[in-house]
């Protein structure tokens, strides 16, 4: 299975001035997480990181500290992460009929969901990894006025990774730049599209880090996952 990991954003929301994929989580960096989940993946067998040249020198020398087994191919990043995206859909292997699609501030996914996923999508044309929602949402107009309350039961929080038919996402793409359509992740080019996307159940931990609150979450989180490892 091919995984593509976009990685070409600023991280401006975490106070950095460089890439935020490139700061330290627990002596490696956050992008070092996500590859030593897809080396660790029984499924994952190719992997593309979407990246601005500017940052290929860093991540080159992280990939030389992981020793990693599997083909990593760095791929130009685009402007949006929809271009990115488009982008790494070029760079693809022509052997590649499904995709994985996973960003890289998603750095505590497990090689467990990764491998879920690559197993679900060779049933179905597209899923995203979701966990339900805990809180009550409300809808709200531009003066901040609650126009509804959905019912919690039927609202999903997307994550990644997302997986889809290879073709079909690259003719989703082909007409999104035809029609000028900014969406925030293929998802929902997919539905615009009017083709349908399953939920796969993710982790509660798969949390994306945005913030240097997150950070300190995802220390927390990892430092447990090594004391369960040790006792």
């Amino acid at each position: 299975m091919h995984l593509l990991i976009p990685a070409a954003g600023i991280g401006r929301r975490m106070g950095s001035d460089r890439n935020k994929l490139l700061l330290c989580l627990r002596s490696q960096s956050l992008i070092s997480w996500t590859l030593l989940a897809a080396e660790a993946s029984h499924q994952i067998s190719w992997v593309g990181i979407i990246a601005q040249p500017s940052d290929w020198s860093d991540l080159k020398e992280n990939l030389a500290s992981l020793s990693l087994t599997k083909p990593i191919q760095l791929i130009v990043g685009g402007t949006t992460r929809q271009e990115s995206v488009y982008n790494g859909l070029q760079a693809l292997p022509n052997a590649a009929k499904q995709v994985l699609i996973h960003d890289g501030a998603r750095c505590l996914a497990t090689p467990k969901l990764l491998d879920r996923c690559a197993e679900e999508i060779r049933h179905c044309s597209g899923l995203i990894a979701a966990v339900p929602v805990k809180d009550t949402i409300k809808v709200v107009d531009t003066a901040k006025m609650i126009q509804s309350t959905p019912d919690r039961r039927n609202l999903w929080a997307a994550q990644t990774p997302q997986a889809f038919d290879v073709e079909q996402l690259k003719q989703c793409h082909e007409v999104a730049r035809r029609q000028g359509w900014e969406v925030t992740d293929d998802a929902a080019l997919f539905e615009r599209c009017g083709l349908t996307v399953k939920i796969v159940e993710g982790e509660e931990t798969n949390l994306k880090l945005t913030t240097p609150v997150d950070l300190a979450i995802a220390e927390f989180i990892l430092q447990q996952r090594l004391q369960n490892v040790t006792t």
